[in-house]
């Protein structure tokens, strides 16, 4: 076989020359734009050192993700774990892998409830009874004769709107629509069945008025608006909402909004309904606002206006524990940290949700358990089930892992 000459060497270089150095990197940027799956920017970066320099210089890991996610436009830096960090690697470098990174994340597709706890509501009309813990309760009875729903305040003027506020299961979750389901009262009962309240007067103070009302009254609103942001300060680490904290928690003032959805007409009618986004939208910071617009139904004992809630699902996809936020100045960071025991995930607050262990499930028991009459009557407290329940102080938690 023979040697290839000078002229063969010569053409066969220039057939590996690249491509960037041919067409320029006007052109080359262009070209690289058009790739829409994370999966081909990776590729594509793992060709040669210079198409992998070319791709994180240009930051086409943040122009992708921006694609897929116009709410990542909110981060102002990147912060990540220094220990995976090397010295050598750029600033450029970080925020390439935090974007692919964020990218892959924004393409998983496995729904599912985000709650994971209620921060408070605007207002509310008897509480705990009536709290807004009773809507993540999956069944429509929170104890025996008991139904179980959230009410507002009532109100003389209908257009005083109502909110509901939601921490999810992480600090980046994709919303996809959001289910919820207004009470209907039920019709009301004979005669005799009031003087049997009347004798037994623990049965009495389960009830409520909303729930005794001609012609099956819906309090449902007339239209709903959805705002999901950050809370400007940490949140409390107590599990359940108490009367003390539930109006301060739910204050406009504490939080920053990304994103406020349009407004969406609700059906008076007590079934789960369903309110999809116009697009998946990436909830920065893990809170969400339910804002009722429009009052509807007026109770007959006081002629008020009431909104009542029985379920509320926020129906999306949780991202991982390794992508987290901070407030930052008057913006916020974006944290990838792969070392999964500094997560974004708010402290006490899994995202796992594997039936035993179910944060839901131990949710609704405690729930039961703060708003029955036994404990009640025992006198506990927040602080004490706080305790009992394992939530704990986040500072706590950054000593041990230090």
């Amino acid at each position: 076989m023979e040697e290839p000459g000078p002229e063969e060497e010569k053409e066969e270089e220039e057939a590996r020359f690249d491509f960037l150095e041919w067409i320029g990197p006007d052109t080359s940027a262009a070209v690289f734009t058009f790739l829409d799956h994370p999966a081909d920017l990776a590729r594509a970066s793992a060709v040669s050192r210079s198409w992998r320099r070319f791709i994180v210089r240009n930051g086409f890991s943040k122009i992708q993700c921006l694609r897929l996610c116009p709410e990542a436009s909110n981060f102002t830096r990147i912060i990540t774990k220094q220990a995976i960090a090397s010295a050598s690697e750029s600033d450029a470098e970080h925020q390439h892998r935090a974007y692919m990174h964020l990218s892959y994340a924004l393409l998983l597709d496995d729904p599912q409830d985000c709650i994971i706890r209620c921060i408070g509501a605007s207002t509310t009309d008897n509480f705990p009874e009536e709290t807004i813990q009773n809507t993540l309760v999956p069944t429509d009875w929170v104890a025996m004769m008991r139904p179980s729903y959230w009410s507002s305040a009532g109100h003389f003027d209908p257009a005083v709107p109502e909110c509901l506020f939601y921490r999810l299961r992480s600090d980046l979750c994709l919303v996809q629509q959001i289910n919820i389901q207004p009470f209907r009262g039920q019709p009301t009962h004979p005669p005799s069945f009031f003087l049997l309240l009347l004798l037994n007067t623990s049965i009495t103070c389960l009830l409520h008025p909303a729930f005794f009302q001609y012609g099956d009254p819906i309090y449902s609103a007339k239209y709903v608006r959805f705002q999901m942001g950050y809370p400007k300060t940490p949140l409390p680490s107590q599990l359940l909402v108490s009367h003390d904290n539930e109006g301060q928690l739910a204050a406009d003032d504490n939080y920053i909004w990304t994103y406020t959805s349009p407004q969406f007409p609700m059906l008076q009618e007590s079934v789960l309904q369903s309110f999809k986004l116009p697009r998946a939208v990436l909830c920065i910071g893990g809170v969400v606002k339910i804002e009722f617009l429009g009052r509807v139904q007026k109770q007959e004992m006081d002629d008020l206006y009431y909104i009542c809630i029985s379920h509320v699902q926020i129906v999306g996809i949780p991202l991982p524990r390794e992508l987290g936020v901070d407030p930052y100045k008057n913006g916020v960071v974006l944290k990838y940290y792969p070392d999964t025991r500094r997560s974004g995930v708010c402290h006490g607050e899994s995202s796992g949700d594997d039936g035993r262990n179910s944060p839901s499930k131990w949710r609704n028991f405690t729930t039961r358990i703060l708003h029955s009459s036994s404990a009640r009557r025992l006198g506990w407290n927040q602080a004490i089930l706080n305790r009992l329940f394992g939530a704990h102080d986040a500072s706590e938690e950054e000593e041990e892992e230090t």
